[in-house]
């Protein structure tokens, strides 16, 4: 690991799958993994690509039940490029001893590098060296270039490039009792001497894919079919020391995109018009360099190198192309299998830093949720309630795409999933749009799609909520919080839990910012919102009554996680740890035991504690205000302290949210969990699972630890607010903002100093606010504040 590059060393089949995701290159349109290009799909290999948005659906006997599942598709694979000596095996670290072999990935050029030295016997040496990009200026390119160079020997080598058409999802052991055969009609032919293609569609979405390859070398190049594939072979002269060449251009286009008719004669145009390898390469660096100019980030040492790793994977996942499609955040970006691709919360972790530096990718993904907005209605009329009830994992069309089983691999059993009544992933659409808006100034978008969205949710809530007479408080009943742990009461018959705090006080936020939103709307514009939705004002003052009346349970003098939270059995986290080592997975670890993790105080993840993660202090405390309930700092404190002991942390989110809220709460604690958020994939901490596909809400939070958590940076009111944390090991840093028609504006902090430029332009001056004063910096300005210990 250096400044700007990622490096491994010696080939290790353990590692591949870990090193394939965490070296795979995207554009926001599509990525490839960064598996060799002469491996197939094994139990070691897996070149997997995938197109933003690409789902199919299909149905499979599991467990004597037919489950129906949506899938991101591993489309066609493009990387293939194989070797061999005239009669002799193709060359793969399996079949041939491997002297040398390093992978380079350069995150500064979106280039991956790798270097194999193959032992040929005979003190005949034949070193590969390739450059991979998959096109960052032109989203549906891509290039390999291959250089042989033989030592000891001199002769023939056989090349073989293919398309692969006959490609499956197969990526993530727990699902490969599913059908994963998503491709189908698949057809081959030549359109050039140099150039094949191939198409496919998907067997019931009906995506037509098409792909184009060009190959370039100083030998001619012959074609031939062999179903599934396109196949382009040569035959290349090598000489001791002399590098011989063969270039892989590469296009991709599905029935998905704008403005064209067919995506087969998308791909061969494209791929016919495209330059050499070294001019996409400039014009590939040169759309890098743009992008890391607007994403600025200065930190130094491991967690600097770290952050730009995780930044890298960010943009690869959701670039500026993002914002031409219709796509929401998937989880585990387009770096692999797992969650099938879907679209869950995650965005909650990830908008935040985007809102700062890509605001119109940040408008695209709230319009993905945007138009799923009749679906989330739909959704909720089903199940008897009012306005918009937006599904816990989202696809293709906005329908709820949470699994009805999953697998336990310790167990081997098919149990019944429950997290779809994890209805709070609501209130996180409703926080980006606010959070969105207030960062961007995007009134449009607040006073039209955004309004749309927080009246349907707010009105969801309001519908959820039963009155309490005993209490005099209303209750929100039968949900699963984010700790995904506890879906039921122990021993219950029906799933789900009352009173998650999380959900009741997000869900009296979402009521909040949405009478306040309907107040401060143009009279015109809101009497077509009311018009249109059929809203009255007996419904607006039920929201006021819910949001000042939502019941948030206690125990032990600390908020509980849901009603009864406190009266379930403590665990003995010591003795599971002795007997089985890591126990971030502890439901599967207690199911598998015969037992279940609902009886226990024992959370997977941050939950109550998301709390302080999303609310400042202050707006916190407002918020228990406006419910009638006391939250006083020693009582979030003793809060803190309570799921800090009582937490696996079972999900990459867990420790960044803990590290978030710990920076306030008691800092000497926060570095701790900040490291293991930054740790995350690089280490695979939750042990295999990097293989399948990154986790960009993790890559993304800690981002935003940096940018907004360590600085408490809010934009609200028309300002920038900061309350910095000084960490001592991360007591420097700077980064570039981009805030309401300012582009650039830099931050940097070192040492109890914060200097803030705010460049050139016709903008109107900046309104800067700390705990002890206010600023006001116009454009061209840089002003230097002395931050209080």
């Amino acid at each position: 690991m250096t400044g700007w590059t990622w490096e491994y060393e010696g080939y290790a089949p353990a590692d591949e799958r870990l090193r394939e995701s965490l070296c795979t290159l995207g554009n926001g349109y599509f990525a490839t993994r960064g598996a060799l290009p002469e491996c197939a799909a094994d139990d070691v290999h897996y070149p997997g690509t995938y197109v933003a948005g690409c789902y199919n659906r299909l149905t499979s006997e599991v467990a004597g039940r037919s489950v129906e599942n949506e899938d991101m598709v591993n489309v066609p694979n493009w990387l293939p490029l194989r070797f061999r000596l005239p009669g002799g095996p193709w060359l793969t670290p399996e079949s041939t001893k491997v002297l040398d072999h390093r992978l380079t990935l350069h995150t500064a050029s979106g280039m991956l590098e790798r270097r194999t030295r193959y032992d040929l016997g005979g003190e005949r040496v034949l070193t590969v060296r390739q450059q991979r990009v998959v096109h960052m200026a032109d989203p549906h390119l891509a290039a390999l270039r291959t250089e042989f160079t033989a030592e000891g020997f001199a002769g023939p080598l056989e090349v073989e490039a293919a398309l692969d058409g006959g490609v499956t999802n197969a990526g993530v052991p727990r699902y490969r009792d599913l059908d994963g055969r998503h491709l189908t009609h698949v057809h081959t032919g030549t359109a050039d001497p140099d150039t094949v293609w191939l198409r496919c569609r998907t067997r019931t979405s009906d995506i037509r894919i098409g792909m184009a390859a060009r190959l370039t070398a100083d030998a001619p190049v012959t074609v031939r079919s062999e179903s599934p594939d396109a196949i382009q072979e040569l035959s290349l002269d090598l000489e001791p020391g002399r590098a011989a060449t063969v270039d892989k251009t590469v296009a991709l286009h599905t029935s998905r995109d704008p403005a064209i008719s067919d995506p087969l004669h998308a791909a061969v145009d494209r791929v016919g018009r495209a330059p050499g390898f070294d001019d996409l390469l400039e014009s590939h660096l040169t759309a890098w360099d743009q992008l890391w100019r607007r994403a600025a980030l200065d930190v130094a040492g491991e967690a600097g190198r770290i952050l730009r790793l995780h930044l890298f994977h960010v943009l690869q996942t959701l670039s500026p192309h993002t914002a031409d499609l219709d796509v929401g955040v998937p989880a585990r970006g387009l770096h692999g299998e797992a969650y099938r691709g879907h679209v869950f919360w995650d965005e909650l972790f990830v908008l935040p830093y985007l809102n700062l530096h890509f605001p119109e990718v940040s408008r695209a993904l709230l319009r993905y949720r945007h138009r799923r907005l009749e679906q989330a209605c739909t959704a909720a009329r089903e199940v008897g309630r009012k306005g918009a009830m937006y599904p816990w994992q989202s696809g293709s069309d906005g329908r709820e795409e949470t699994q009805q089983l999953h697998l336990n691999p310790r167990s081997g059993r098919w149990l019944p999933d429950h997290s779809r009544l994890q209805h709070h992933v609501g209130s996180a659409v409703a926080y980006n749009v606010w959070q969105y808006c207030q960062a961007s100034g995007d009134t449009e978008f607040l006073h039209t799609k955004g309004a749309e969205t927080l009246l349907q949710i707010a009105r969801f809530w309001a519908d959820s909520a039963v009155y309490d007479d005993r209490l005099g408080r209303h209750r929100i009943k039968g949900v699963v919080g984010p700790d995904e742990y506890h879906e039921a009461y122990p021993d219950a018959s029906t799933p789900g839990l009352d009173d998650n705090a999380y959900t009741n006080v997000t869900a009296a936020w979402v009521l909040t910012r949405t009478l306040e939103l309907l107040r401060a709307l143009p009279a015109p514009r809101r009497r077509e919102l009311v018009e249109r939705t059929g809203l009255d004002g007996g419904e607006l003052e039920l929201w006021e009554d819910v949001s000042r009346t939502l019941h948030v349970p206690f125990h032990a003098g600390v908020i509980s996680q849901f009603e009864g939270y406190g009266d379930l059995e403590e665990l003995d986290w010591d003795g599971y740890r002795g007997r089985y080592g890591d126990i971030r997975r502890l439901d599967r670890i207690l199911e598998a035991e015969g037992d279940s993790v609902n009886r226990y105080q024992a959370s997977k993840q941050a939950d109550v504690l998301m709390l302080g993660y999303l609310f400042s202090p202050a707006e916190l405390h407002g918020l228990f205000d406006r419910l009638g309930l006391r939250l006083d700092d020693e009582t979030w404190r003793r809060t803190v302290d309570h799921y800090l002991h009582r937490t696996s942390h079972g999900s990459t989110l867990s420790g960044l949210v803990h590290g978030w809220v710990l920076a306030r709460a008691r800092r000497v604690e926060a570095w701790k969990y900040c490291q293991e958020a930054l740790q995350g994939d690089i280490a695979d901490i939750q042990g295999g699972t990097t293989g399948e596909g990154i986790h960009l809400g993790a890559m993304a939070g800690t981002l935003d630890l940096v940018q907004r958590g360590l600085t408490g940076l809010e934009t609200r009111g028309g300002a920038l607010w900061l309350d910095p944390v000084p960490l001592p090991e991360l007591s420097s840093y700077g980064f570039n903002l981009r805030y309401q028609g300012h582009w650039g504006v830099r931050l940097h902090l070192e040492r109890g100093r914060l200097e803030i430029s705010v460049p050139s332009s016709d903008a109107t001056p900046i309104d800067v606010r700390l705990p002890d004063r206010a600023v006001r910096l116009a454009p061209g300005e840089t002003g230097q504040l002395d931050l209080p210990d």
